[in-house]
């Protein structure tokens, strides 16, 4: 009997770097500016040992329409090589009907985030969702009742920044939600400044808490930097803003353009297997087969020239050089009739049935069919007789492995 492969457990992960030097535009205006959000959002970000280069256009009132054509905002788009570029609309124009911020708002949402992808082909649009006022919007209560209170004001934004990150393959930060907790779990945390709209040292404090997990997917608890507020409230911001993001990225659209490793693989005759790939936003690849072998085609086949136990790795790169691992393990052995029967273990075939005798100690038996596919485990005792129904299959490859470690194999033929 030829060798035969059997894949036996699959591991995957995505696993961003360590510490990291990004490039980072702000646009938006005063919810930004107010308390220097990049700055803040730089020396946290330092204090966790990354290195953030920050720059910003934030006029006081803007909309995305009145970013599209300002000259600050479009000079600094055009200098490219941005990691990430966050937008930060007018504080209430997101929360209007969704009629009016389809006309008002999306489009011009739409016309920055293919400014930006244009010198910046690897950059990653951040929404920056904000939050609710602290009593509701009085000034458009009466013509929209939703944000006559915090909590209807606070859903609208909510929908449209998912709605703006969603059509735009862009990446939200969360930061309304993370308010939101905190006004829920720590009402004695002052977010908001007396206006009771733009943010207080505290919310800005949570603003880059809530970027920092937005671009390095890492929490932010245990940053040294605590700006003016005692540590006690800087740790309950870190934490709060590291939950909300982290908890649920694949909400928020967090690495929506990045690389995912989805490798696959079909067990041949002859110890042969073939390898290949349904990777999403993939355009190279990297296979160490785990026997002194690489590839890196997206497909192709490989035979294990000895038994043994592999790991194969398999590392899919995107053309910004973003990457996605996943890793498994191919066990290969060899078994015809009359192999390996070094211990007093036997499987007999019947008509019906096949016979089991093991005077060899407890262990566990495991079919498989002829690709390698398990069929069937069973935990076997001491001095075992057993009888078995056939699977379907007319040839079986057995295996047997004793918990101490002894083992048997071989194949049993229906007659």
């Amino acid at each position: 009997m030829k060798p035969l492969l059997l894949i036996i457990s699959l591991l995957w992960a995505i696993l961003p770097g360590k510490a990291q030097t990004t490039r980072v535009l702000f646009i938006g205006n005063s919810y930004t500016g107010a308390n220097n959000l990049p700055e803040m959002t730089r020396q946290l970000a330092l204090s966790l040992g990354d290195t953030l280069v920050v720059q910003s256009s934030t006029p006081g009132g803007f909309t995305f329409q009145g970013h599209t054509t300002n000259a600050t905002t479009q000079t600094l788009i055009a200098q490219g090589n941005w990691d990430h570029v966050v937008l930060q609309e007018q504080s209430q124009v997101p929360s209007f009907p969704p009629a009016q911020v389809a006309v008002d708002c999306l489009p011009y949402a739409a016309a920055l985030v293919d400014a930006i992808r244009g010198p910046s082909p690897c950059a990653e649009t951040v929404f920056y969702m904000t939050w609710g006022r602290e009593n509701g919007d009085a000034q458009n209560c009466a013509t929209w009742p939703p944000v006559c209170s915090y909590d209807g004001m606070q859903q609208r934004l909510r929908d449209s920044y998912l709605q703006m990150a969603m059509d735009n393959s862009a990446e939200c930060a969360p930061v309304g939600v993370a308010w939101k907790r905190v006004r829920e779990e720590y009402p004695g945390i002052q977010l908001y400044a007396t206006d009771g709209s733009h943010p207080s040292v505290a919310g800005t404090y949570l603003v880059a808490c809530t970027m920092y997990s937005t671009f390095f997917r890492r929490s932010s608890a245990g940053a040294s930097f605590n700006s003016s507020l005692d540590a006690s409230t800087a740790a309950t911001l870190q934490a709060m803003a590291s939950a909300v993001v982290l908890d649920s990225m694949a909400v928020w659209n967090i690495g929506i353009n990045w690389p995912v490793a989805q490798p696959d693989h079909s067990v041949l005759n002859g110890g042969e297997v073939a390898f290949s790939e349904n990777s999403i936003n993939t355009t190279n690849h990297f296979w160490n087969l785990g026997d002194g072998t690489t590839s890196t085609a997206s497909s192709f086949t490989h035979t294990y020239s000895d038994n043994g136990t592999f790991e194969v790795n398999y590392q899919a790169t995107d053309s910004c050089g973003r990457t996605s691992t996943s890793t498994f393990i191919v066990e290969v052995f060899s078994t015809t009739i009359g192999e390996h029967l070094s211990i007093p273990f036997r499987v007999i075939g019947g008509p019906e049935q096949m016979l089991i005798r093991n005077e060899a100690g407890e262990g566990i038996l495991t079919l498989f069919d002829e690709r390698g596919r398990v069929l069937r485990e069973l935990e076997l005792g001491v001095r075992a007789e057993k009888q078995i129904p056939w699977p379907a299959e007319r040839v079986i490859v057995w295996r047997f492995v004793t918990h101490k470690g002894l083992r048997a194999s071989g194949t049993c033929v229906r007659p």
